[in-house]
């Protein structure tokens, strides 16, 4: 488990309810809509009853102060939950946050690379832009930028001409991430990474599990802005990730756009493997998102690869949609291509490979193709 320094919090911070107990928690919307008995911020309809970790003897009363040991769940229940609630400004509300910048232009597709110089695999292809994942450039294990990028220019280190964009595509298992969270202050990696000269940045996603407490729902969802608005101020075109587990998810989020629109809004479904968490899940939010945000409002999704998914995203969203994968350079690391049939091992040149699935994920999407 990562260890996390938090500052100390403020006096009266608001906080989720001992035991998931909604009665006592400054977040819940109340059988009514208009809160409960501690209702601070009505924001959350209830506990997850799909929850794997409710019982657990932090929840007993009279726990010892380090009940919850190394768990790395956050919840109502955890003994330094009120330092988490400081951590995030004492709110789960996202009124106070403002995403300011300017998406730059983009192609509708953007392949990641691992972070090398793309010479060869750009030579026959000029694209205007590549990305590349955070686990290229932040390490999980030294908690520091890796050498390559430490104090150079993303076009640099990429060897993009001065016409290409660099994507710095911030998601990443839940160790990186947390430990970005963990050490970005004390450390001032965004501010390095912002310095660097990315064109933009998805700024890292923090999870939403199913058998996942309410809580932790609510603080992730909060933490992907905050961390979006933390490189913002920084100087560098930066972009929230947004995940929901319920519908009020949803509408908060769109709520919050009509106030303070960002430039955009990014999405990553690269884990969504199985065809029943997209049907259920990606898919019914995707729907309604483009149903509710602004019509101009561009949508960055990641991880995409397969032919029927991209047509219904496609559907969805039109032009102002923008594909980032990392499945031409996958592909072409085994000398195949992707093809309207799926995948075809053809042993070509890795060069080569990757030309052709990047051209034949372009041409599935609309508009801003380069000439």
């Amino acid at each position: 488990m990562t260890l996390t320094s938090l500052p100390t919090p403020r006096v009266g911070l608001p906080l989720p309810g001992r035991g998931c107990d909604c009665r006592m928690c400054a977040f819940w919307t109340g059988p009514d809509g208009r809160g409960g008995p501690a209702t601070v911020e009505p924001l959350c309809s209830g506990s997850n009853s799909d929850c794997s970790y409710c019982g657990c003897a932090a929840t007993e009363a009279g726990a010892p102060t380090n009940a919850c040991g190394g768990c790395p769940i956050r919840c109502g229940s955890r003994t330094d939950i009120a330092r988490w609630m400081g951590d995030v400004g004492g709110t789960l509300a996202f009124d106070d946050i403002v995403i300011d910048g300017e998406l730059p232009d983009l192609p509708a597709f953007v392949p990641m690379t691992d972070g090398s110089a793309v010479t060869q695999l750009d030579a026959s292809l000029r694209w205007p832009a590549y990305g590349v994942g955070m686990r290229r450039v932040f390490s999980p294990d030294t908690h520091t930028i890796y050498p390559r990028f430490a104090g150079k220019q993303a076009r640099q280190a990429l060897a993009l001409r001065d016409d290409q964009k660099a994507v710095l595509v911030g998601y990443g298992e839940d160790p990186l991430v947390e430990a970005f969270w963990t050490y970005r202050k004390r450390d001032g990696l965004v501010e390095e990474i912002a310095s660097q000269g990315w064109d933009l940045v998805l700024s890292p996603n923090y999870s939403i599990y199913g058998n996942w407490p309410r809580t932790e729902h609510l603080l992730n969802m909060r933490r992907c802005l905050l961390i979006a608005q933390e490189f913002a101020d920084a100087g560098v075109a930066a972009v929230p990730n947004v995940y929901w587990f319920r519908l009020e998810d949803l509408k908060r989020y769109t709520a919050w756009i009509e106030d303070a629109p960002p430039p955009a809004i990014a999405v990553n479904v690269q884990t969504v493997r199985e065809n029943n968490n997209w049907d259920t899940w990606a898919l019914p939010g995707l729907y309604w998102l483009a149903e509710n945000l602004p019509a101009d409002l561009p949508v960055i999704l990641t991880g995409l690869s397969r032919v029927d998914r991209i047509a219904q995203v496609v559907a969805l969203f039109g032009n102002r949609l923008t594909l980032i994968s990392q499945n031409p350079h996958q592909y072409a690391l085994h000398g195949a291509i992707m093809t309207a049939n799926g995948r075809e091992d053809i042993h070509a040149r890795p060069a080569d490979a990757f030309a052709a699935t990047v051209q034949f994920m372009a041409s599935l999407l609309p508009g801003r193709q380069p000439s």
